[in-house]
């Protein structure tokens, strides 16, 4: 079983990616980034910014126990325009991940297990379930942006796991043993 040391690392390679992705977009014209295209959600911008919202939403408000306000702060967005710069793109991008962050750091092993809900989901699930649903909804939407790059005829930022690891865990040493 993974344990919370785990986590923050796949998590900052988590980072690394949607960073190399968030560049790529960014140095396409605006109106190319955030032309509806018909695949994820409409653009490649808008794509990113729903990764972002759903990190926002699991690890800032439902891991927290927030989910009123996670509502009450989605209703209240619905109504203002979305970002249209790449630099507001940014932006977003490092408020959510400093929220990502905080959350993982301030996080323990037996927090794992604890139950969270979603209101737009049923059930329960564990704080674990909700880190493993956003790690793999970003790289489902991330393949979508790809698909998208390769119709472009664009390369598309490299995702593999041993290119954008973070460094490795400390060697844990047995209880009593010297090196």
């Amino acid at each position: 079983m993974a344990d919370v040391e785990d986590y923050r690392r796949l998590f900052a390679y988590n980072h690394r990616v949607f960073e190399r992705f968030l560049k790529a977009v960014g140095e396409l014209p605006w109106e190319e980034a955030s032309r509806p295209r018909g695949a994820g959600h409409e653009s490649l911008t808008g794509t990113l910014l729903h990764i972002l919202g759903v990190y926002e939403g699991w690890l800032g408000y439902i891991l927290h126990d927030r989910a009123r306000e996670l509502q009450a702060l989605r209703q209240a967005r619905s109504a203002e325009p979305p970002p249209h710069t790449h630099a507001a793109v940014r932006r977003e991008s490092a408020r959510v991940w400093k929220m990502v962050t905080k959350t993982l750091r301030d996080l323990t092993d037996e927090e794992l297990q604890r139950r969270v809900r979603a209101p737009w989901m049923p059930g329960y699930y564990t704080v674990e379930d909700a880190l493993w649903q956003t790690t793999f909804e970003e790289a489902h939407h991330l393949g979508e942006i790809i698909a998208l790059f390769w119709q472009m005829d664009r390369k598309p930022p490299q995702m593999v796991w041993i290119l954008n690891r973070p460094p490795a865990r400390p060697v844990r040493r047995a209880r009593g043993h010297k090196p």
